[in-house]
């Protein structure tokens, strides 16, 4: 009796067993500990390996949003040394059913970054032999890259523009305030008409001044 209970309990996980060894349904995992750490790798073990069934129960419950799955549905067989197994998942309800390779795959894809980051290591030593590196998303930006480009090469031609502009602007004043001075005043005088040596126009007077000291009347100097 108790020998036909042990067998009940032990065949759904024997016949899971037989079906990772088969390999058709699992997948591959390779671990390059030294090539990623060098001196600082850390030895790979029975508690290492329970982490990891455990990071893939978490991402299996993560990409089905349900929290049945468990560390006793990550099955793993086929173990080198040189950290390199199989693993398959098996369904929370039937432990001789099989999780298709499709959502196993889904569910690691979902949870790469946090497996790598979990180990130290990245898409290229630890590998999922069948499943292709996630490629991290293109950065997007809220402002076209062309237009900030475009922003900038309209904001130099202005400041150029302007530049011009102002110097020409400030050559011209300069100029105009060496023009004035001998040249205009010299101008000036040669427009005006001159009697005796006198500028007679700067004295508001069209034909002269007469002057009565020079006069010849004698009228006034008769007794």
């Amino acid at each position: 009796m108790l020998t036909g209970i042990l067998l009940l309990i032990l065949l759904p996980s024997m016949v899971a067993q037989d079906l990772c060894k088969d390999g058709k349904e699992g997948y591959k995992v390779r671990l390059s500990l030294k090539t990623a750490l060098g001196d600082n790798a850390y030895e790979w073990n029975a508690s290492e390996m329970f982490f990891f069934r455990s990071t893939l129960a978490f991402s299996m419950r993560k990409y089905f949003n349900e929290e049945t799955y468990d560390i006793s549905n990550i099955l793993v067989c086929n173990e080198t040394q040189r950290v390199s197994f199989v693993f398959v998942v098996t369904s929370p309800v039937n432990p001789t059913q099989l999780i298709p390779k499709e959502e196993v795959e889904r569910a690691v894809k979902l949870s790469k970054h946090r497996i790598n980051n979990a180990f130290l290591l990245s898409d290229m030593t630890l590998e999922f032999v069948g499943i292709p590196p996630t490629l991290a998303a293109p950065i997007t930006y809220s402002t076209p890259p062309w237009l900030i480009v475009f922003g900038v090469v309209i904001g130099v031609v202005a400041v150029g523009i302007l530049s011009l502009l102002m110097s020409s602007v400030t050559k011209r004043r300069r100029d105009k305030d060496k023009g004035v001075g001998p040249c205009e005043e010299e101008e000036g005088r040669e427009a005006m008409p001159k009697e005796n040596g006198t500028a007679l126009s700067s004295l508001g007077v069209k034909d002269g001044i007469y002057n009565q000291g020079f006069s010849n009347d004698d009228r006034f100097t008769k007794l």
